[in-house]
């Protein structure tokens, strides 16, 4: 299913300068929240990778490994528009090399993004940047993709129209 779910459209708002955030749930249906520090397509352009500072999403990465639910939400600030990507096989684990490398660049793909909307740089690098060493990712095939744009699509499911 992963493949309709990234499809064209996804994939190309995936290379826009966006902000990312990721949720999940305790067994209790209790909810959890952390913002992201970057993103890549995995390699085999099915599944993605999404990193989080791991003293800021204890509590997230907890409920990642006991269910197995997450939902991402990718956001254009500037545009303010969104799309949400929900997998049900995540699991935590050690970064990558490459994804090590992209910590940097996501980070100033981020104050490019934000600068320009008057947000001071060490604000937004305070954000978004961290020892690779506390970083951990949540890797995932989506099984569906909805919109999050403010407006009246917002939360309907994506079948090749745009965020």
């Amino acid at each position: 299913m992963s493949s309709t779910v990234l499809d064209g459209i996804v994939l190309e708002f995936l290379q826009h300068r966006l902000m990312v955030s990721a949720a999940s749930r305790s067994a209790d249906h209790v909810p959890s929240v952390a913002r992201g520090i970057g993103y890549q397509l995995e390699r085999d352009g099915c599944r993605l990778a999404v990193f989080l500072c791991r003293t800021h999403a204890e509590q997230l990465l907890a409920d990642v490994r006991a269910t197995g639910l997450v939902a991402v939400v990718f956001s254009e600030p500037h545009t303010h528009r969104s799309l949400q990507l929900k997998g049900s096989d995540a699991r935590v684990g050690p970064l990558q090399q490459r994804e090590r490398a992209w910590l940097p660049v996501y980070a100033d793909t981020v104050v490019e993004e934000l600068t320009p909307l008057g947000y001071p740089e060490t604000v937004i690098r305070t954000l978004v940047e961290a020892d690779p060493a506390q970083v951990l990712a949540i890797r995932f095939t989506p099984d569906s993709a909805f919109a999050q744009t403010p407006g009246p699509r917002a939360g309907a499911p994506l079948g090749g129209s745009r965020p």
